[in-house]
């Protein structure tokens, strides 16, 4: 059977203001610094203590949601995302979920068959968890290390609809996205430094049906050419199962970049399961009008969206 691929992009940038999301930590680069010194009792999350969000934080994800021709909320709310994991010290991330900052922009890319439209769905901010790094040793048993000098950072989340339909696809509205997020200032755009990352949403459905197939998130993906070879390989595992008639089962994957395989991590979650309710801590955040034209009107010229043309195949 011939199958099309449905693919949707989140794009995570984090945003390059001097101190964190919501306390005065000084952002460091998390490659050099020593572990876990840029830390307070506010990212590590100690009881009691208070957020306070950062206007730059703020007006840089402005700028981002005007240059991606978003609607701009005058008022939206930040809200607690409940999950644990050793790298999220508070037991919840403080995102938006709701009433998000940004929703319904667009991005026009440059494919081989022309200009293509990607709508974009939200642009919202949160912040960044710790770092953890697994160690296997010659002997005993293996450990993970946190490294909090990353927890609390400034992070853009940026959501795009499944307009998306082939791996250069991907790379292009990528590449182009981080051509904007870097000609606007807000990041650097150094992947191999894990400041911008994407998640890829992956499904497939017979050619002509206007039916989703089940999909899978690609999580953590830091390079253009491991993107498409993560997708690549996923449409063709999805296709294979198709076929012999099993089902594509509902999951988060991680990409194995040396074996070229996609592997489970865990079940796909729900919003239900992240338990959303509006911070206590945090006022509701309001935008006014005259700001945003104020931002809008100091923006540079931004480049055209383009297409990276790697020369690669794949067979669904």
């Amino acid at each position: 059977m011939q199958y099309e691929a449905v693919i949707g992009l989140e794009v995570h940038a984090e945003l390059q203001t001097t101190s964190k999301m919501f306390c005065g930590c000084p952002v460091v680069d998390a490659t050099t610094a020593e572990p876990n010194t840029a830390v307070c009792p506010v990212c590590s999350g100690m009881p009691g203590v208070l957020p306070v969000v950062n206007k730059k934080a703020v007006e840089y994800a402005i700028r981002v949601a005007v240059a991606l021709n978003c609607q701009i909320a005058h008022t939206s709310i930040f809200a607690r995302k409940n999950y644990f994991y050793p790298d999220l010290p508070k037991g919840y991330q403080i995102s938006q979920y709701e009433q998000p900052l940004a929703e319904n922009g667009v991005l026009v890319i440059d494919t081989e068959e022309g200009e293509k439209t990607i709508r974009i769905r939200r642009v919202h901010m949160e912040e960044d968890t710790g770092k953890l790094t697994h160690v296997i040793p010659e002997e005993g048993e293996p450990y993970s290390l946190v490294d909090l000098n990353r927890s609390g950072v400034s992070l853009l989340e940026i959501v795009s609809e499944p307009d998306l339909s082939t791996p250069e696809e991907v790379t292009a509205y990528a590449s182009s996205l981080r051509d904007i997020v870097r000609t606007l200032g807000v990041n650097s755009g150094d992947m191999e430094k894990g400041v911008i990352r994407f998640e890829a949403n992956v499904s497939i459905r017979p050619t002509g049906s206007t039916e989703l197939g089940t999909r899978v998130e690609i999580k953590n993906l830091n390079t253009f050419r491991g993107m498409e070879r993560a997708i690549r390989y996923e449409l063709g595992r999805q296709a294979a199962l198709l076929d012999s008639g099993q089902p594509v089962i509902q999951e988060t994957l991680g990409w194995d970049e040396t074996a070229g395989v996609t592997y489970s991590q865990r079940g796909k979650e729900e919003a239900h399961d992240y338990r959303y309710f509006p911070e206590p801590d945090l006022p509701p955040l309001v935008v006014e009008k005259e700001w945003i034209e104020e931002i809008k009107s100091q923006l540079p010229e931004l480049p055209h969206a383009r297409m990276q043309r790697i020369k690669t195949t794949y067979d669904l």
